[in-house]
This record gives C-alpha cells, structure tokens and sequence, in this order.
C-alpha cells in the first residue's frame, strides 16, 4: 500500500511539472516580443505626425500664424478624436492593431483575456493626451510672461517634468530587461499588451533564402571576372583552334587576296596596315586594338603584333583592278 501510494504520488506530481511547464510554454509563446512593441509605439507616432500634417494642409490658404495661438488645443482635440475610435472602442492603438496587438488588463484575476475597464482607457487619455497638452500650454505660458510670480511655479513644473523624464527612463530600462509594460504609462494603469489572437509556431523555409544567396553570389563572381577576360584573345584563341592553320607565304598575292576586307571589323580597309601577319587590318581597327591591349594579337591566326606598317601600293592597286 505505501508503495502503490508512493508511486500515485510521484504520478500526481510529475503531471502536476508538466501542466506547469505547458502553461509556461504557452505564456512565453504568446507573450509580445520588445520590438513589437517599440515598433507600435513608433507607428503611432508617425500616423500622429501624419494626421497633423494633413490637417495643416487645410489651412494652408489662411492666414499665417492662425493655428499658433490655439496649436495645443487643435492637437488635443485631434489627438482625443483617434483615441475615441482606437483605444476607448478596439483596446488597442492603430500601431497595435497592425502588428496584432492589443492592451489587456494586468489587475485582472482572470487567466482569459480582460480588456481594459473603462477607467483605465480614460486615465489613458488623461495621462498621455492632456500630459501632452499641459507641457505644451505651459511652455508658451512661461514663455510669454516673465513675471516674477511665475518663477516659482516654472521651477516646480520643470521639477516634476524631470521627475516623470527620470520614470520613463527606469522605466524603460525594466521593460527591455522583463519585456512588460513599454511606457510608464502601462505600467501605471496595469495594461500591458498581448496577441489579438494566438500565435502559431512559425516554419521558416530557408530553400528560397539559399537560393538567392547562391545566385548573388554568383552574380557578384561574374562582375569580379568579366573585366579580366579579354574578348578579343578568346576570339583568336577559338578562331585558331577552329580554322586550320596554314603556311603564312609573304607573297604579295597571299596579301592581295586576304586584303578585301579588314579582319576586325570585316568592312573594306581604310589605309590597310599589317601587323607582321598576312592578314590585313584598318590603320584605326589595329592602332585602336593595340592601345587597349599591348599584347595584341591577330584574330585570325594569333600572331602577335610586332610592327605597325602600312600596305604597299602595287598591292592596293591590284587589288582594285582585280575587283
């Protein structure tokens, strides 16, 4: 009997591990990554941005100067319009909602998702909207009025400005070590954010990722060793292995014969010129191919060049009467 109960034991408490490391598991796969919610925060800055540039466009004809007075005003009631038709409806802000995320109830007992109360969205607008607004319409009121009695006052604003700076900051500083609660706003209402729906464990596929990276790496080969290649010897080098090579006579015929046509650019020779070869060249096609490469070669039968000398006249002419 001891045995028998000693062994439902150890059953009950092993099952009991295992429940435990699921339910930790099932935490950790949900729980929203740093970046996601950084990238949040940074969409809904831009989208902030977004709107009021398009808002001032309307007023672009106006007179100048006619949102200065009530800027801070103008940008809280923007500001608390997105904030009806985000948070307060949805539980979630419009950088959020594009990653999937959503903010939930951190002082709720329930394991199931709590959005937040009514209080909490509210306390939301207040803390961050009407923060926005009181630094803003405070910095141009101590700036407009320099009365001594403001002095006080300013000294204590700036104070507990830096007060809630230094928060941010160590606030900041635990959410990159735990992952939870990105500003201290979240932090002080208990809403954090989690997935709208659950996460699937993700299948990367690197087949396409090799591939592309065997292609440009290829590519970036070919460019390294293109330039190295000298098309013109390739050409003489298959033409000779190609054409049989014969006895190259110095005989004026072999000249006039093989002197119809240039044999760069296969067009009647302009001042036809040799190279030491029987073949005949263009004065511009051979001096240009020399100067490209010094180590010119004929692309008929692959000799070298060894001097530049024009054609004799008596071949010339035999060649035309012959034509």
């Amino acid at each position: 009997m001891v045995r028998s109960a000693q062994k439902i034991i150890g059953i009950y408490e092993t099952f009991r591990e295992d429940m435990a490391s699921r339910k930790e598991n099932a935490k950790n796969a949900n729980r929203v990554l740093r970046i996601s919610q950084l990238d949040a925060l940074e969409l809904n800055k831009a989208l902030e941005q977004l709107v009021w540039s398009q808002f001032t466009q309307c007023f672009h004809g106006f007179k100048p100067g006619l949102l200065a007075r009530f800027e801070p005003e103008v940008k809280a009631c923007l500001w608390l319009f997105l904030w009806r038709f985000t948070i307060y409806s949805k539980n979630a802000t419009v950088g959020q909602s594009v990653l999937n995320i959503q903010y939930k109830n951190d002082f709720s007992p329930n394991l199931r998702y709590q959005p937040p109360s009514k209080n909490q969205k509210i306390w939301y607008a207040v803390c961050t909207i009407g923060g926005r607004w009181l630094e803003e319409r405070c910095y141009d009121l101590f700036r407009n009025h320099h009365l001594a009695s403001f002095g006080k006052v300013k000294q204590c604003v700036n104070f507990v400005v830096g007060l809630l700076k230094l928060g941010g900051l160590i606030n900041f500083l635990i959410f990159l070590q735990r992952g939870k609660f990105a500003t201290l706003t979240e932090r002080l209402l208990g809403i954090h954010s989690v997935f709208c729906k659950p996460q699937n464990i993700r299948e990367v596929g690197f087949e396409y990722m090799n591939r592309e990276l065997l292609w440009h790496g290829f590519a970036e080969f070919l460019i390294f060793l293109l330039p190295l290649i000298s098309v013109q010897k390739l050409k003489a080098k298959l033409s000779s292995w190609c054409i049989p090579l014969t006895d190259a006579p110095n005989s004026d015929n072999t000249l006039a014969t093989s002197g119809k046509e240039c044999s760069l650019c296969g067009e009647w020779p302009t001042m036809p010129h040799t190279i030491g070869c029987e073949h005949i060249f263009c004065y511009f096609c051979a001096k240009s191919s020399f100067l490209f490469d010094m180590y010119f070669t004929c692309p008929k039968c692959g000799t070298e060049v060894h001097s530049l000398q024009p054609l004799k006249s008596g071949i010339e002419m035999s060649e035309v009467n012959a034509l």
